[in-house]
């Protein structure tokens, strides 16, 4: 396993010194240590660490929370605050960066060495969860191909279930020739569950691709699906329990 590359800034000479030592011992490589902003954004520059660690309270001022803003800003690297007991008053600042870790001064070995590797974890874990969603938006790009390819003719509609068919030359679903009025969430949904037909689409899916807005969750799938099959003449949504839904094909 290669080692982590971490960055020091910290402006207390003794501080640093110490948390490079300590960190040496776990087996990680100090690649720079940064006295203030001008110079760890040069040298993070350079070499782009797996992990910076900052001090808050930079030449007694709030520098290391703006040095946080532009990591964040500029670079896909996870930081971990160096903080004191007297720093209470710019904490709900920093807070605002969402840093990955707190180490309080005067910092224990063990500890430290704790919250690198939740901080590590808890990067790649987020990193993981932007691949998979970037997935899901391709497959969203997909999606008016995948429909198209399932026209039963030359015509722009697509039939499902018993008696249903979805128009998607302008994104209406029809039952026996009769068109369901639906919202916009409930027509999204659909069209994924058409494009997928015989296919489970997940709650991860299902968020992704009909809402816009953050905030979604597997509560807010389900209670779209009760309100659309009290719309639909039949019950042709299925269950895939804790995984999310499906229309026979």
């Amino acid at each position: 396993m290669s080692k982590v590359d971490i960055i020091i800034v910290e402006d207390d000479e003794i501080t640093a010194l110490n948390l490079s030592m300590s960190l040496q011992k776990h087996d990680y490589n100090i690649v720079e240590i940064c006295s203030n902003v001008i110079d760890a954004k040069s040298k993070i520059a350079s070499h782009i660490p797996n992990l910076v660690i900052v001090d808050i309270s930079l030449q007694d001022t709030s520098d290391g929370i703006e040095l946080a803003k532009f990591i964040k800003q500029q670079y896909n690297i996870p930081f971990i605050y160096l903080t004191s007991h007297s720093d209470d008053d710019i904490i709900s600042l920093a807070k605002v960066t969402e840093p990955y870790g707190y180490i309080v001064k005067p910092f224990d070995p063990s500890s430290l060495h704790a919250t690198i590797q939740m901080a590590l974890f808890k990067f790649n874990v987020e990193n993981s969860r932007k691949n998979d969603l970037s997935s899901l938006k391709i497959d969203k790009l997909n999606l008016e191909k995948l429909l198209y390819s399932k026209r039963a003719s030359d015509e722009p509609i697509v039939p499902f279930g018993d008696n249903y068919h979805l128009d998607i030359s302008i994104c209406e679903t029809f039952y026996k020739g009769k068109k369901i009025k639906l919202t916009k969430k409930e027509n999204a949904f659909l069209r994924l569950l058409v494009a997928q037909l015989g296919q489970v689409v997940s709650f991860e899916q299902a968020t992704n691709y009909v809402w816009d807005e953050n905030g979604a969750t597997e509560n807010s799938v389900r209670t779209l699906v009760w309100r659309l099959r009290n719309k639909l003449e039949t019950d042709i949504i299925k269950n895939a329990s804790g995984i999310g839904y499906f229309i026979e094909e």
